[in-house]
């Protein structure tokens, strides 16, 4: 944010008259470094008056011809990060736009919420993840929205993102690109259903699972005291879980060892009271084999989380309503019921693929556009293509990711890394999806592993405390830096052998 707090008071004073120059004797005026690291930007407009100061557009102009190429990338999850982490330093200026300067770990961020981990076990600094975004002097992580794109002129349209009443108005700026890889994800689905933004809480990045470790904690204390009658003690100890996919799953099945394990021996008072609902539409983890679904139900069951099968038609503040008529209190309400295009990706001029994601072709470039790439869930193949649009999973992601940047770095050293330079450049061997299996955890140290590549296909299948033992040592194996994966291993010890952590911070 100092970068555009000192960009505000440079535009303040002067501006060149020509467009994207800053005027000479102002940047004289500060010591040599800075005026370097000015140097990367410009003004789209320049003006002497101070009502056109009160709205300036500064930002990185186009790459010059000793400078090397710019990728712009959008987004900092699982195809973001994985990308920026393979791309080639040395062919490319890296800049990464997002309103978080982390990448999640979504397979253990339901462990989180009740204190099985701590939250910075999961969050990897993209600073981390690529270093050159912090050490070379043309690579920048920006936090803010991308608000729009100029594909014409190879442009990105962002505003910085602000927190609180004492900050900054918010900022905004451009970016020319000479190559952009919007990943710019998805948002979770509410199928237009009243009241879910105002009362659920989503379970997809690190303040979610704060937010539902808070409140969790919250009614915990709340039910135990004097004067709290029996039916309103009921209520806040009702936690409900909307969608029974993988990670509802996995949510319900944390919350049922923490009452097990850790709620019954601190709260001995209202042990009694909290109870787990899964409320699902159809059948729990669809896309399991079905000896694992019933396996899982037959667990969840016996670990006392209720499984309901139903539609939500309404959400308010204390109970939410079923297609049936039937009234369901809680005090806290988890809603995980997959996710769609977030309004960004909707809003984009660019071709859609089924569904209403960024149409994609075979090497995951935007049809239509130049030097346009998109990876992860807000990409899908085009229906020229003849390929099916692949599940919103991190692995997809994450093999996007990874396919995109050696194909860019291997554009960059076949001298196309420039914009508008690769029309009738060879790519190469399509990207191809090949399904790895999927994991859950159930709680009671038992968890699912379906190796099948789909679900006609014959693969193994494994249940039970051997699954759990394999999902955990695949997914410290899959943290992305040693330190999360010591955070990890050290918060399980930990758990293990003094229970989980109910403070309440």
């Amino acid at each position: 944010m100092s970068v555009f707090r000192n960009l505000s008071r440079i535009s303040q004073y002067s501006y060149s008259s020509k467009p994207h120059t800053l005027n000479t004797t102002v940047t004289n005026r500060f010591h040599a470094p800075l005026s370097t690291f000015l140097s990367h930007f410009a003004t789209a407009t320049a003006t002497n008056t101070h009502t056109d100061y009160l709205a300036p557009h500064v930002g990185l102009g186009p790459t010059k011809a000793h400078e090397k190429a710019r990728v712009v990338v959008l987004g900092t999850g699982w195809a973001g990060s994985r990308l920026m982490k393979g791309l080639d330093p040395n062919i490319y200026d890296i800049v990464c736009v997002s309103p978080r300067n982390h990448m999640v770990f979504t397979p253990l961020l339901a462990s989180t919420c009740v204190g099985t981990l701590e939250f910075r076990s999961v969050a990897e600094p993209i600073a981390r993840i690529q270093p050159a975004i912090s050490r070379e002097p043309g690579s920048y992580f920006f936090l803010a929205n991308c608000t729009s794109i100029d594909t014409d002129h190879h442009v990105v349209h962002c505003e910085t993102v602000t927190e609180g009443e004492e900050t900054l108005d918010p900022w905004k700026f451009t970016i020319s690109y000479d190559k952009l890889v919007i990943a710019l994800g998805a948002q979770p689905t509410t199928f237009g259903i009243h009241g879910v933004y105002e009362h659920a809480i989503f379970l997809r990045e690190v303040y979610h699972a704060q937010e539902i470790r808070r409140k969790l904690l919250l009614n915990l204390m709340l039910s135990d005291v004097p004067g709290i009658g029996k039916e309103e003690k009921q209520r806040l100890l009702h936690c409900v879980v909307v969608g029974g996919g993988p990670t509802g799953v996995e949510f319900s099945g944390e919350l049922s060892d923490f009452i097990m394990r850790d709620v019954r021996q601190r709260y001995t008072h209202v042990k009694d009271y909290i109870h787990v609902t899964l409320i699902e539409a159809n059948e729990i983890l669809s896309s399991f084999d079905d000896r694992l679904r019933r396996y899982a139900t037959k667990q969840l069951t016996k670990s006392g989380v209720r499984l309901v099968r139903g539609i939500v038609k309404d959400v308010q503040e204390k109970k939410i309503i079923l297609n049936d008529g039937t009234e369901v209190p809680y005090g806290l309400l988890v809603w995980s019921t997959g996710v769609g295009p977030s309004p960004i990706v909707r809003s984009l001029d660019l071709p859609k693929s089924p569904g209403g994601r960024i149409g994609i072709d075979e090497w995951l470039r935007v049809p239509s556009v130049q030097d346009v790439f998109a990876i992860g869930d807000c990409s899908g193949f085009v229906e020229s293509t003849g390929r099916p649009v692949l599940p919103a999973l991190a692995q997809v992601a994450e093999r996007q990711g990874k396919y995109l940047a050696a194909l860019l770095n291997k554009i960059g050293r076949s001298n196309g890394s420039r914009a508008n330079s690769i029309k009738d450049m060879d790519f190469g061997d399509p990207f191809v999806y090949k399904h790895l299996g999927s994991m859950a955890t159930i709680g009671s140290y038992k968890a699912l592993v379906d190796l099948r590549q789909s679900k006609e296909a014959k693969g193994l299948s494994l249940a039970g405390f051997l699954s759990w033992f394999v999902w955990r040592s695949a997914y410290l194996t899959r943290v992305v830096s040693w330190r999360n994966r010591f955070y990890v291993a050290i918060n399980w010890a930990t758990t293990f052998v003094f229970g989980r952590d109910i403070s309440r911070i």
